[in-house]
């Protein structure tokens, strides 16, 4: 089913008009097509993949639209979902894919191909600042001012609050752009290679993670 929200005192802060947010359960519907790139995000219980369990899948196509699949207790496939993550003819495009990436591969058996990550790129390419937040990039680089108070609510309830939509929605709306301006601070910098590269390892790095390496630099001589 689809939803079309309320404006909220979020919105009215962000100055920015009411996300067109498409609701799901467990799945998104048949016959749902994307063209060569979305954005993707995610939101859990917390952030330990083998104990916090995966609750939403939000997805858009760069078109405003945010496609959101909540997922109920002991939902272990999405084959929809699955397809659409694995088409290597659509780029995902995530702000901090390593934490999104190990999830979905934990949670439903996703193997996410092929990805951007644009805090990996921000970090490459913004080397004039320390602050790759998403938060950071998105006021810096689309001049969107956004609200994270909700980052750390219960994503595991029933019902989703209006609050929790829009900021789930907030945080895959404005990646396509970003990615935008990130690729040309890239290509100027001669950093495309490399950041290609870093997004190719990120299922080694996240297989690590999974596998017991989270906190260990396997590279350190120490």
């Amino acid at each position: 089913m689809g939803i079309r929200l309320a404006n909220t005192w979020m919105e009215r802060a962000r100055h920015m008009k009411t996300p067109d947010i498409r609701l799901y359960k467990n799945d998104l519907p048949d016959g749902l097509v994307f063209k060569d790139a979305i954005a993707v995000d995610s939101e859990a219980m917390g952030l330990n993949p083998h104990r916090d369990r995966l609750c939403v899948v939000q997805l858009s196509g760069g078109d405003e639209i945010c496609h959101l699949v909540q997922f109920e207790l002991g939902t272990t496939q999405a084959p929809n979902l699955q397809r659409l993550l694995e088409d290597d003819k659509v780029v995902k495009i995530f702000h901090y894919a390593r934490f999104d990436v190990m999830l979905l591969k934990q949670a439903l058996g996703i193997r996410v191909n092929p990805l951007y990550c644009t805090k990996i790129a921000s970090r490459l390419a913004r080397t004039y600042t320390d602050s790759h937040s998403y938060k950071s990039v998105c006021l810096e680089l689309v001049g969107v001012q956004i609200s994270k108070v909700q980052q750390s609510s219960d994503w595991g309830a029933d019902i989703l609050s209006e609050e929790q939509l829009i900021y789930a929605a907030t945080d895959v709306l404005y990646l396509h752009k970003i990615r935008e301006k990130l690729n040309i601070i890239l290509a100027r910098e001669g950093r495309l290679g490399m950041a290609q590269a870093c997004f190719d390892f990120l299922h080694t790095r996240t297989d690590l993670d999974l596998e017991g390496w989270l906190d260990k630099d396997i590279f350190a001589h120490a």
